[in-house]
């Protein structure tokens, strides 16, 4: 096949894995189970295409992943996050731990795999994955609180259950003791932090000193930046996967010269992995042995989602607990509990094994494939309806848009877009009302698609659109004034509502 039919091939497959974008966002299924049965297409099982190299595709998925991660730290809002680290660092670490114990156990005595297998099979589990998360938190509005645990969770898991996966999969060592695996993880994790937050600081400071001649220039070395960190870390044996997520959380939240077009680079350069590494993994698949596999898939599944993740959130909740920290309710722990998904990250992980060349990893290939897609449909679908349930939902919450004008970012200033929700008490408020600081004002509303500006006068409805423009000192008064309005009204500082 020559260059340019490759290149054909690709473009479809890309165009085609965009456009199923839109029909996963109505249908609430993440689109890397779209991107999935692109790959199973255009495979053995379909066009014929044979890709059997599981050591290739671990090499481009882990970059894959790499890239993943640098987005979700570039986007992620450190003021956001910032309360969430220390619950989501537990249960990336504690709640990883316990989720492989407990997984391994039960799938040990249930199926009666030997025990490295079954630990391979629950360190492999055990990490949520960034894309996926990712995905559903940008059409699912939480508190800040319980969507900084999700961000932060799914940044930090990955670093850890490498190195388990890794550990576990050198044959030519025996089993190594849970001494020699935590002492190794805490030296890898250090190493991948201190290299994370040196080059996240040292490379904004460059970048702010430094005068580039094109603006297109910025977000190729702040992804530069990202791999310098990942590769660094992994040169010192620590972790890659941790130093990008930090390296880029700390340039994200830096005010960096054109910051919001190189927020946009990096998440145009995100779905592109996410696209290319989700149809490698489906041609890698073989659907004809995926079948025998639905049984125990679905066995190991039922135990990752009902026993193993809610163990190790409860577990994480107490330690949390202990620590000081806010505590988690039962509600946010249930669902933190079914918000676990799983995308390419286990599938990743399953190719280290195999890789590696022990014994029935291609089988638990196959398991780690059909449990993603099988319990992905599950969960994704069923958590806006759980969030309700649950009343954990915030659809009031002001969040950010980006805008690429230069003023804003001269004047210090961020654009806000607020929507209200039926039964908000904002629904009925006058704009003079809402007693914003004077640093920041209502600027435009859109109305049943007609946008218009609003005069102080002008009475808020539900289902109405707000552009607020406030000023980066007092954006967080304003979004808690924001959100003291919407859940008592115009008089919430007289009923002791502040919006916290």
């Amino acid at each position: 096949m020559n260059l340019d039919l490759w290149l054909l091939l690709a473009s479809i497959v890309v165009i085609a894995a965009i456009a199923s974008v839109r029909v996963a966002h109505r249908t609430g299924l993440p689109s890397l189970l779209i991107y999935l049965a692109l790959g199973l297409l255009v495979g053995e099982a379909g066009l014929g295409l044979q890709f059997e190299s599981a050591l290739i595709a671990q090499q481009i998925g882990l970059a894959a992943l790499a890239v993943i991660l640098a987005e979700g730290g570039l986007t992620t809002n450190w003021e956001h996050v910032r309360r969430a680290v220390p619950p989501a660092v537990v249960l990336a670490t504690v709640g990883v731990s316990v989720s492989i114990v407990a997984l391994a156990t039960a799938v040990h005595w249930l199926i009666g795999m030997d025990w490295r297998t079954a630990l391979l099979l629950g360190a492999i589990l055990a990490s949520t994955d960034a894309a996926a998360v990712f995905s559903v938190l940008r059409r699912l509005p939480l508190p800040e609180r319980l969507s900084g645990i999700l961000e932060a969770e799914s940044g930090f898991n990955d670093a850890p259950t490498v190195i388990v996966v890794v550990m576990l999969s050198q044959v030519s060592t025996p089993m190594p003791s849970v001494g020699h695996v935590v002492l190794d993880a805490v030296f890898e994790l250090a190493i991948g932090s201190a290299v994370g937050l040196a080059v996240g600081p040292l490379g904004g400071y460059a970048l702010r000193r430094v005068a580039l001649p094109a603006s297109g220039l910025y977000p190729i070395a702040v992804l530069a930046l990202a791999f310098v960190a990942y590769s660094g870390a992994a040169l010192l044996h620590g972790s890659g996967f941790l130093a990008v997520y930090l390296s880029t959380l700390v340039l994200g939240n830096m005010r960096l010269p054109h910051r919001v077009p190189t927020r946009a680079f990096a998440e145009g350069a995100a779905w592109l992995a996410q696209i290319g590494l989700f149809v490698m993994l489906g041609v890698l698949a073989s659907p004809l042995e995926l079948p025998q596999m639905i049984v125990p898939g679905l066995i190991i599944g039922l135990v990752l989602l009902l026993i193993a993740r809610p163990l190790s959130v409860v577990v994480s909740a107490l330690v949390v607990r202990v620590s000081g920290s806010d505590r988690l309710s039962w509600r946010e722990q249930a669902f933190l509990s079914w918000a676990g998904l799983r995308g390419a990250v286990p599938i990743v992980l399953a190719t280290i094994p195999w890789a590696a060349g022990i014994t029935g990893a291609k089988g638990v290939f196959n398991e780690v494939f059909v449990i993603v897609i099988v319990f992905t449909m599950v969960q994704g679908p069923t958590l806006p309806f759980l969030a309700r349930v649950l009343q954990v939902s915030a659809p009031a919450e002001a969040r950010d848009l980006g805008v690429e004008s230069a003023p804003l970012e001269e004047l210090n200033a961020d654009l806000l877009q607020v929507s209200i929700p039926p039964g908000s008490g904002l629904h009925g408020v006058e704009i003079f009302e809402l007693r914003l600081p004077s640093d920041a004002a209502v600027t435009m509303v859109v109305r049943e698609g007609r946008s218009f500006v609003p005069e102080g006068s002008t009475r808020l409805r539900a289902e109405d659109q707000l552009l607020v423009v406030t000023t980066a000192a007092c954006r967080k008064t304003v979004e808690r004034r924001l959100r003291a309005v919407s859940r008592r009204g115009k008089l919430a500082g007289w009923y002791g509502e502040r919006g916290e």
